[in-house]
């Protein structure tokens, strides 16, 4: 079986990891988790979802050291729970994070061109995919680049931000209840997601029982870090107005009295989610070529590249889809959806976790398995159906050909 190239070193994988979570929350997720929770209750959702990402991220990096491959929980499932929950993991991250793909395909239009969104999500997708094919150093060091402008845009926006507070102070008031925080914590756990991209990178990271848990650990220190000093301050610089704000980072900007920077952050937002994007492409993709593998997806999808040593194949129909949803998606509607199939994903690896054993990793790993559970089942109610409805078509389709003649034939072969 050909085997991908291990390239990437604990500062590759940290900078991949922080352009997956780095834009998707600060650009897109704030304001509607802040009219789910309301005021200031949207930092304790922001903390509870941290608290869930930390448990998932744990249990990630002890399943990642024992098995160094692409495909993450998908993998991990299979190899301590059974076939069906590990495709069931697979499942859920490809359809949840494809429509993430979708999202912020959308997001980079909505931004940088809004009259011309769709077709400059399909022309983002279409180059990203390119990039991707090239190469995972290519992917990495686009990263780099995306990340370095990133960063510079959000600490503009916090330095600019702090000047801006007002006197007196006013967070506004949380309105949600704690159906509400939990709501608007699955929607902010969709700012967290982005360490699995370490871990789907499995394959192709220098010494991997070493490298996975620390890149996931720092990366997910410093996005905590930088998502609680901005919300505190989008609260505090546009209080109540937060939860109906369409680009709260440029609101920010504005309402701090510098208006005529706006722009600036607009681009940069439209940076960042280009960033996000070109990481979320890269993991689905190697998702599916150890689905594929494994004969959960079709076989041609399991083929690496000779000379770019890049799953090519999977890379080409994952761009294919992405671009394909982006011409009806709707923007937000997709990013529950998305919540919900990953949270059930994290589900999978925190009781895989669980089967290692050790007091510590099954404290851990049994609150991140009630933390998905009971966050995922709080989001508003179309995204939980539609998601829960995906994955149950998932199920029903794997269950059905494991009964078939194929699998009789595999499974004597």
């Amino acid at each position: 079986m050909p085997e991908l190239a291990r390239r990437l070193g604990v500062t590759d994988a940290v900078v991949i990891g922080l352009s997956s979570m780095l834009g998707a929350g600060v650009f897109v997720v704030f304001a509607p988790a802040a009219s789910l929770a309301g005021g200031p209750a949207l930092l304790i959702a922001l903390a509870v979802a941290g608290v869930v990402a930390y448990c998932n991220a744990s249990s990630s990096a002890a399943l990642a050291a024992r098995y160094p491959e692409s495909g993450g929980t998908y993998v991990y499932g299979r190899e301590r729970l059974g076939p069906f929950w590990g495709f069931l993991a697979g499942w859920g991250f490809v359809i949840g994070k494809t429509a993430s793909c979708a999202a912020m395909a959308l997001t980079i239009g909505a931004y940088l061109w809004p009259a011309y969104a769709r077709p400059v999500g399909i022309a983002a997708v279409v180059a990203l995919t390119a990039v991707n094919l090239r190469g995972v150093t290519k992917t990495a060091l686009a990263a780099k680049v995306f990340l370095a402008a990133t960063a510079s845009v959000l600490v503009f926006v916090a330095a600019v931000g702090v000047g801006g507070v007002p006197a007196p102070l006013d967070f506004g008031t949380p309105t949600g209840g704690v159906y509400g925080v939990l709501g608007a914590a699955g929607l902010m756990f969709f700012a967290f997601a982005g360490y699995a991209r370490i871990a789907t990178l499995g394959e192709e990271v220098r010494d991997p029982r070493r490298t996975i848990p620390r890149a996931i650990g720092l990366a997910l220190a410093v996005v905590v870090a930088l998502y609680a000093l901005l919300a505190v301050l989008a609260l505090l610089v546009l209080g109540p107005a937060l939860a109906t704000s369409t680009a709260p980072l440029a609101d920010v900007v504005t309402a701090a009295g510098f208006p005529a920077w706006a722009p600036v952050v607009r681009i940069g937002a439209g940076i960042a989610v280009i960033g996000v994007l070109l990481s979320l492409l890269a993991g689905i993709g190697r998702t599916a070529l150890a689905m594929a593998r494994r004969g959960d997806l079709p076989g041609f999808l399991a083929a690496v590249h000779p000379v770019r040593q890049v799953p090519h194949r999977a890379e080409l129909a994952v761009g294919v889809v992405v671009a394909g949803l982006v011409a009806v998606a709707d923007l937000r509607g997709v990013i529950g959806f998305s919540s919900f199939a990953v949270l059930g994903y994290y589900a999978v690896a925190n009781a895989s976790a669980w089967t290692l054993g050790g007091r510590w990793r099954r404290t851990v790993a049994g609150a991140g398995l009630v933390g998905c559970l009971v966050v995922g089942f709080s989001l508003p109610w179309r995204s939980l159906a539609l998601g829960a409805a995906l994955l149950a078509v998932g199920a029903v389709v794997h269950l059905v050909r494991g009964r078939g003649p194929s699998s009789r034939l595999r499974s004597s072969a």
